[in-house]
């Protein structure tokens, strides 16, 4: 998969299509083909179509420094983070140009813009399967985005601010009742839906440097660090408490997956078994599984 600059981000569509987000401020996307085991490059968003259509248009055309114009399809930094809406007919990307933009999977359209999101760098996002954007930035600030009955775009309805530094990671469960952000502050915030407003009702702490990155599976929350370390955690109403401390890698951890583990998991026995991911600064990844007991 080649592309200039880091790949900083990925997500896997229903449809076995491989979603990169990159550096070189574009995003790549791919076709798995089980067949012969490889991946066949299908798109480099935005597309020449979205910016032929574009191009021509000046009131297209958006400043993204002092002297320099772009289409508003276009990002303008390092593409940060990627999710897909929950029928998987809506890629969201972030980026540290501020800017938060929609794109439609069937044709890799880019259908809106967020501009001017944030004051800083957006280094996470996440969608209910309601449709609100959930936003983290560099500004220590979350915002919470959603579109209006009978509008076209999306509007600020919330901002979230307990952290005192800036916001690296989020994760939403799968009802989008409870979300989590971790910071560079160490901390790892806990918001819960009350009255149809997020609110911090808790933090895990234990981590001794930034928190990287976030995965969640049931009521397991898994959280990398740069201090090198995974932590395991248990939620079970609003009490946390952490099952585990993995600490093989030699790197900061920046990036982390879970999902349950199908083929060792028997909870009438010994509980769920899960298998928790690492990727590390290192350059090793690790996979780690993890046996959940029944309460």
């Amino acid at each position: 998969m080649s592309g200039k600059g880091a790949i900083k981000a990925i997500v896997v569509s229903s449809d076995q299509k491989l979603v990169t987000a990159h550096q070189d401020h574009k995003i790549r996307v791919w076709k798995i083909i089980d067949r012969d085991k490889r991946i066949e490059h299908l798109a480099t968003l935005p597309t020449l179509t979205d910016r032929a259509i574009k191009v021509l248009t000046p009131k297209n055309h958006v400043k993204v420094r002092r002297h320099k114009k772009l289409t508003w399809v276009h990002h303008a930094d390092a593409v940060s983070s990627l999710k897909l809406s929950a029928d998987g007919s809506l890629l969201y990307s972030a980026s540290w140009d501020r800017t938060v933009k929609i794109w439609r999977t069937s044709d890799f359209k880019c259908v809106e813009s967020i501009s001017d999101a944030h004051d800083d760098a957006i280094n996470a996002v996440e969608v209910s399967y309601d449709g609100r954007i959930y936003t983290g930035s560099s500004d220590k600030k979350i915002k919470v985005w959603r579109k209006q009955l009978n509008e076209k775009t999306h509007s600020l309805i919330d901002t979230l601010e307990k952290h005192t530094s800036g916001i690296n990671a989020l994760a939403l469960s799968v009802d989008g009742e409870v979300l989590y952000s971790g910071a560079s502050d160490r901390s790892i915030l806990v918001w819960m839906n009350e009255r149809g407003q997020m609110g911090a009702v808790g933090a895990l702490r234990g981590h001794k440097k930034s928190i990287l990155c976030l995965a969640i599976v049931s009521d397991l929350v898994c959280s990398g660090s740069a201090d090198k370390t995974v932590r395991v955690w248990r939620g079970v109403g609003r009490l946390y408490s952490c099952l585990a401390v993995l600490d093989l890698h030699k790197g900061p951890v920046k990036c982390i997956s879970v999902g349950i583990d199908e083929c060792n998991s028997n909870p009438s026995d010994s509980g769920l078994s899960y298998l928790v991911c690492s990727a590390s600064l290192d350059c090793d990844i690790k996979v780690w599984r993890i046996v959940n007991p029944t309460i």
